[in-house]
């Protein structure tokens, strides 16, 4: 997992209202040159979403996002996810994870949440909400302490084109969270072609576009 997203840096995060939806989106995407993506279970629209995808494009890195128990992450794994996502910590939910051969990155804030992260077998951490959290600056600071850990962050919640490359240049930044690429209105009036854009323009701003 951790190669892949190294590969292209951007993670876009979506919500689904409608599993039709699910198919255009990730052929959107993948015009535009990413094989990455995270269905967030958000909506009831999130299971069935990542099944279609991942029965009509196994090429797609998929995770699903916003696991807050057992039972998502369960959901997420027979659904056909290739690793999972959650704002926030919660052991019982990474251990779940464990148990069904699902990896899994956690939100996290603070040393403390890093710390018991690592503990519990995590490597991967979503950093969320990233702006609000303290942004590069925060990242870089936690960095200090935990760089030589080999802890890789996915910051994530106000980033955009314009500050993805600031967060990029962190050496502990493994990606970036790309909510903007997919905004939920765009997906629900099925604007594919101005998501095929978004994604060439971030992917050029990350330097990983071919």
């Amino acid at each position: 997992m951790l190669e892949r997203i190294l590969a292209k840096r951007v993670v876009p995060v979506v919500v689904l209202d409608r599993v039709d939806d699910a198919l255009p989106l990730a052929e959107a995407l993948l015009a535009g040159g990413l094989d990455i993506m995270e269905v967030t279970f958000r909506t009831p629209a999130a299971a069935g979403s990542i099944r279609r995808i991942s029965e009509r494009f196994p090429e797609i890195l998929l995770g699903a996002g916003t696991l807050l128990d057992a039972d998502q992450v369960q959901q997420a794994k027979d659904a056909g996810a290739s690793f999972g996502l959650a704002p926030g910590l919660n052991p019982r939910t990474i251990v779940k994870a464990a148990e069904v051969g699902l990896q899994f990155s956690p939100g996290v804030m603070t040393p403390s949440e890093i710390e018991m992260a690592l503990s519990l077998g995590c490597g991967v951490l979503k950093f969320f909400p990233a702006e609000t959290a303290g942004g590069v600056p925060m990242l870089k600071a936690l960095s200090g302490p935990y760089g030589h850990t080999g802890v890789k962050f996915i910051p994530t919640g106000g980033i955009t084109t314009t500050n993805l490359r600031s967060y990029l240049d962190v050496p502990a930044v493994a990606a970036v969270g790309a909510s903007w690429i997919v905004e939920r209105q765009l997906v629900n009036d099925g604007h594919w072609a101005e998501i095929t854009r978004r994604t060439r323009e971030a992917l050029v701003a990350a330097g990983t576009a071919f």
